[in-house]
């Protein structure tokens, strides 16, 4: 048998890559030149690979597409890297929740770790401290918080008086908000969350989407299903990484910005 495991980090890698505009690999895929080593081309999820294996987590899931074959291609079973890669194929195309869900009967008693193959985080080692404090304490989803300014495309952090988190604020006009959520740790308890609610909002919507209190449409968000856990008393904290920075890069505006930068 083999080595047990309690942490798997997962990678959605199910979208089309629309903002990138039409590119011949998979977002996951496209070339990269790794921060401050200006000689070293790698490609973008590599990012999000590395600071999981430097939290110790080795057990990994890609969640992709059908026709996504590049990304298995390249990083093969993940013996190269020192990691244990599994695929899973995502079935529902309605977002990166719906994606996250497709993994549920592999995790549902895992601690699972999440971060996006599309951005790039300082530092490096951002996960260790969120797994230090959730293994500490009474709390189901650990969220990673860094300062953020493009609040109109961020889940934005709300915080009390006392500086608990009192809303997630998702893509909003809300420049009196400062930190947003980029990545996050939880406990099995919100896997199984996750599910009964995507389910739920399956039997309501099947189409995917919910419908907020402005009767906008759109699609769901983790934002959204972390709000709902916190309202129905799951609890949430969260590391504030007060210097750390952290950026999407999935678009070619922030890609330039990204490169502009002298240092990142």
């Amino acid at each position: 048998m083999g080595k047990k495991f309690d942490i798997v980090g997962l990678i959605p890698a199910g979208g089309t890559a629309n903002r990138l505009g039409k590119i011949p690999v998979s977002k996951e895929l496209f070339p990269f030149i790794l921060p401050g080593k200006s000689d070293k081309i790698s490609v973008i999820s590599d990012n999000l690979l590395r600071y999981y294996k430097n939290a110790g987590i080795t057990h990994v899931y890609f969640i992709i597409r059908k026709g996504k074959w590049d990304i298995p291609g390249y990083y093969g079973d993940g013996s190269e890297i020192g990691m244990n890669i599994g695929y899973l194929i995502m079935n529902l195309p309605f977002g990166s929740s719906f994606t996250l869900n497709q993994a549920y009967p592999f995790i549902s008693d895992k601690t699972v770790a999440l971060g996006f193959p599309d951005m790039i985080i300082q530092p490096e080692n951002c996960f260790s401290p969120l797994l230090q404090r959730i293994n500490s304490n009474n709390t189901d989803i650990m969220l990673g918080v860094f300062p953020i300014t493009s609040y109109r495309k961020w889940d934005m952090i709300e915080f009390d008086g006392k500086e608990n988190i009192k809303n997630i604020v998702i893509k909003q006009d809300r420049p009196d908000l400062h930190y947003g959520w980029s990545i996050a740790v939880w406990k099995p308890a919100f896997t199984n969350y996750i599910h009964d609610y995507l389910t739920t909002q399956l039997k309501n919507r099947p189409d995917g989407t919910i419908e907020l209190p402005d009767n906008q449409i759109r699609e769901i968000y983790m934002g959204d299903i972390i709000q709902d856990a916190m309202i129905n008393g799951m609890k949430i904290n969260y590391v504030k990484f007060e210097d750390g920075k952290c950026m999407d890069i999935g678009t070619p505006d922030d890609l330039k910005k990204y490169y502009q930068l002298s240092s990142f």
